[in-house]
């Protein structure tokens, strides 16, 4: 044990791997302890539906005024929500119970995603999440086809449920499909990396076949189209839209498995830097002495009864004139350390990437429980990666519907 103590630990070790995601939607609340997100484009999409679905009510039900049309399309679009919401509450809880964490949802114009605070530890639990979700849609549409089943026949009640019934198995179905970024593409993730012992490979396997999926999906529409079994242009340009999003998608999953796998397989202990603890009130000459003498270690300030308060902020250290330089206590040039700059010693690869990136210049802590083993500095990790990858760079772990 260290004789001097880190900055108060936050609430879990979960917690400290990444700073909490900064939703790019407009914030709904909190569900089940979840941050929920609405992405702008939603809205845009919300309107098309309903224009769209009052328009197929209308034209079926003459009796029907447009204002009852839109109130059932506009009904229909929030169905079409919580039903998402649901999907993606499924690869939340799931991931939470499997000690993954999750920092918010996102509902957005093609479906959504789920934001988790680090990578699966094991297949088994990269394929338990994956499915939850295409799981969740299944079930209902099933509830809803039951629904239909049950309901006066020809009623609007009866359609309502019935397209409702339609949407979820549809989406269950596609998510399914072999290839990142879909669901089904984490689970075929899984399957390869069970069986060839590499999450890597796995994840460019299921790049390449996402990518497969994607041509596949943008070829039969096109088809289904110009034979005249699809009808409407919406239909066309939305799915064309699907199938470019998992195009991009896929790249981006290739490419996040051979940065990966050029990482250093090093945790963030293995690459902490010795610090020594100097007093806030030590002026900055007697500080940059005692540096010198330990060899250059990073210098970590600390309070009078010696728990953390930070590091020294190189630019503004030097900003110091070398006249005020013993009167100029080391505490005005310190750099506070915050929650999001404390790592588990354990953290590596793209976990370890992911933890730094709102502050990838910065210094951290690294510590375990309460033993401190020293400074990662941000800058170093990334000159480290740098000599080490190709082009391309880890996107953030999402879960897409």
């Amino acid at each position: 044990m260290d004789d001097y103590r880190s900055a108060p630990a936050p609430a879990s070790s979960a917690a400290r791997t990444r700073p909490p995601e900064r939703g790019s939607g407009i914030p709904l609340g909190r569900l089940l302890g979840v941050p929920i997100y609405l992405a702008p484009s939603w809205l845009l999409l919300a309107a098309l539906i309903t224009l769209t679905y009052s328009q197929f009510l209308t034209s079926r039900r003459e009796e029907l005024s447009l204002g009852t049309g839109l109130a059932v399309g506009f009904g229909f679009v929030v169905c079409l929500l919580l039903s998402v919401l649901l999907h993606e509450l499924g690869h939340a809880i799931t991931s939470r119970q499997s000690g993954i964490g999750v920092s918010g949802i996102t509902l957005e114009m093609l479906g959504g995603y789920t934001e988790m605070e680090r990578e699966a530890p094991r297949p088994g639990v990269e394929l338990f999440v994956s499915l939850a979700g295409p799981v969740v849609s299944l079930l209902l549409g099933l509830l809803s086809g039951a629904a239909a089943l049950v309901l006066p026949a020809g009623g609007i009640a009866e359609t309502f449920a019935f397209q409702l019934a339609l949407s979820n198995i549809v989406v269950a179905v596609f998510n399914a499909l072999p290839g990142l970024p879909l669901d089904g593409g984490r689970a075929l993730q899984a399957l390869v990396w069970k069986l060839s012992g590499d999450p890597n490979l796995g994840r460019r396997v299921a790049g390449w076949s996402g990518r497969l999926v994607a041509v596949a999906t943008a070829g039969t529409v096109i088809v289904l189209f110009a034979q005249g079994i699809l009808d409407g242009w919406f239909g066309l340009l939305f799915t064309l839209l699907v199938s470019v999003t998992m195009w991009v998608g896929a790249g981006q999953a290739i490419r996040h498995g051979k940065v990966a796998a050029s990482l250093p397989p090093f945790n963030a202990r293995e690459l902490a830097r010795p610090i020594v603890p100097v007093a806030a009130v030590t002026p900055l000459a007697e500080a940059e002495r005692i540096a010198e003498q330990s060899g250059g270690h990073h210098l970590a300030v600390v309070d009078g009864a010696g728990a953390m308060l930070g590091f020294v902020h190189g630019a503004s250290a030097r900003a110091v004139p070398a006249e005020r330089r013993p009167w100029v206590p080391i505490g005005d040039v310190t750099r506070r350390l915050d929650e999001h700059h404390v790592l588990p010693g354990d953290l590596r690869g793209t976990d370890l990437l992911h933890a730094i990136r709102d502050d990838p210049g910065g210094d951290y802590l690294v510590v375990s429980g309460e033993d401190v083993h020293g400074v990662l500095r941000g800058a170093e990790l990334l000159s480290l990666v740098e000599t080490r990858r190709p082009d391309g760079w880890p996107t953030s772990r999402r879960n897409r519907t």
